[in-house]
């Protein structure tokens, strides 16, 4: 068969929705990002023209959910499909991603994919020895699980938090909201304690300065960059630090937010980085030719940190923020872009969470689904393609005694057990009430007392996968 003919074939299928080749795969996370702290959700003030950009060429995603209100468990839903508390990884610097789970990396592998991870890890130490970041060294030699032990072939990763100017310095005032400035002088350098990892577990220490997010995005493109050119399909995971803590942006872009308070330009400034970033991805990906066939997903990996009017970062009119299964801590940012299967200007309200990437991409490539153990995400083809009118299957949630059972209308939430040892549920109308103000629990009994039973069942599905059931 004649190039020609492969290549008509191949323009023919895209022009009839569907691929004859295996897209490459870009899963890009925030940290800490609020669901109202990019343009395309409303900012008015935060500078974010590039994912502004992204979704107005793919789906926008209003009700996209992280599947934790904190990084660590969000991070291996993205990977695993499954809910953090089914893997071990219940919080913050808990447990690790334990070997008798399956990761995207390693299921992609198998269907000829080249592999990379960039950026903030947090699913297990990446050191044995000396001390790194917040567990690693000899003292969580136990929890020593690395990207490149989950399927990854290129990493260039850390632990957990870094500074998001400079990341492996400490900042002015350390560990708080009050450095304001970028370390300049070399008198003033110390190690912030942390470190940068390649795959062979060797410390990377060249091009380190200035601004985080390029700094990983260094990393990102050259893996792409080597893929492409190899025609080899790709998988790379782009998990940015920013905007946590400690977040420090360089003088050009605190400059862009000269009139706001030194706490909110740093913020500010970072994630204008970080779309920056975004961009020059974007762009490379055009000038590679391979953007038309590349799935590039968008979202934050929880809420915004700190109290509503005394950190910068927002939920928008959502509740809640960075720790709490109220929305605003919950749902985040969420976009996916793909030329070649996506249509522009697209937008859904159907609830959607970081456990339906592992279904969905291997639906995509046409892996055989997991099977063995239970899935808590769902193929999202159908929503993709344009022919899903609703989720249908709620999505459950459980954090530090927390509960939520969030369907395509109706979410029930606990914060906690009440004085008769049981939880107290409230139910909300996410439809017609986003912000979660009007508790309906006592107008609608039978409705609230289905959708805990249903919550109490797949709470019990998750025990068992946490006591090794599915292993």
């Amino acid at each position: 068969m004649s190039r020609f003919f492969c290549s008509l074939l191949f323009f023919v299928g895209l022009a009839g929705g569907l691929t004859a080749e295996k897209p490459n795969i870009i899963l890009i996370m925030c940290d800490d990002l609020g669901w109202g702290d990019v343009g395309f959700n409303g900012n008015k003030t935060i500078r974010t023209p590039h994912l502004d950009a992204m979704a107005k060429a793919g789906l926008k995603f209003n009700r996209f959910y992280a599947a934790a209100p904190v990084c660590s468990p969000t991070r291996g839903s993205c990977i695993t499909g499954r809910h953090p508390y089914r893997y071990g990884i219940p919080f913050a610097n808990s447990g690790h991603m334990k070997p008798e789970e399956l990761t995207l990396a390693e299921l992609l592998k198998k269907q000829g994919y080249s592999t990379g991870h960039f950026g903030k890890w947090h699913l297990g130490t990446l050191s044995k020895t000396g001390k790194d970041s917040n567990r690693g060294g000899a003292r969580g030699a136990k929890h020593f699980s690395p990207p490149q032990a989950n399927g990854f072939d290129v990493c260039f990763s850390t632990e957990a938090k870094v500074p998001t100017w400079d990341p492996l310095l400490q900042p002015k005032g350390n560990n708080s909201n009050k450095w304001w400035d970028a370390v300049t002088a070399t008198s003033e350098t110390k190690p912030y304690g942390t470190a940068y990892w390649n795959e062979r577990s060797e410390p990377v220490t060249q091009n380190t300065r200035g601004d985080n997010s390029r700094v990983i995005m260094d990393r990102a493109i050259p893996f792409i960059q080597s893929a492409a050119k190899r025609g080899q399909s790709f998988f790379s995971v782009v998990w940015f630090h920013a905007p946590h803590l400690p977040v420090v942006a360089g003088p050009r872009h605190t400059a862009m937010y000269a009139g706001h308070p030194k706490y909110a330009q740093h913020y500010y400034g970072c994630i204008t980085a970080l779309d920056e970033q975004v961009g020059r991805l974007r762009t490379e990906l055009r000038t590679l030719g391979v953007a038309e066939n590349t799935l590039l997903f968008f979202c934050s990996d929880n809420g915004p940190e700190g109290q509503a009017g005394q950190a910068p970062g927002t939920a928008g009119y959502l509740s809640g923020r960075k720790r709490s299964l109220l929305e605003g801590g919950i749902r985040v940012p969420g976009i996916v872009e793909w030329p070649a299967r996506v249509k522009a200007g697209r937008i859904t309200d159907i609830p959607c969470v970081t456990s339906d990437y592992l279904p969905t991409l291997l639906d995509l490539v046409g892996a055989k689904p997991v099977a063995d153990r239970p899935i808590d995400g769902m193929s999202l083809v159908p929503l993709i393609d344009g022919s899903l009118a609703k989720r249908g299957n709620p999505i459950g949630f459980e954090s530090k005694g927390q509960l939520a059972w969030v369907g395509d209308q109706y979410k029930i939430y606990s914060s906690g057990k009440a004085k008769n040892g049981q939880p107290k549920f409230k139910l909300f109308d996410l439809v017609a009430d986003p912000s979660e103000k009007n508790d309906l629990a006592k107008t609608m009994p039978r409705l609230a007392k289905r959708l805990t039973g249903e919550l109490a069942a797949w709470r019990a599905s998750c025990k068992a996968s946490a006591a090794g059931k599915d292993y």
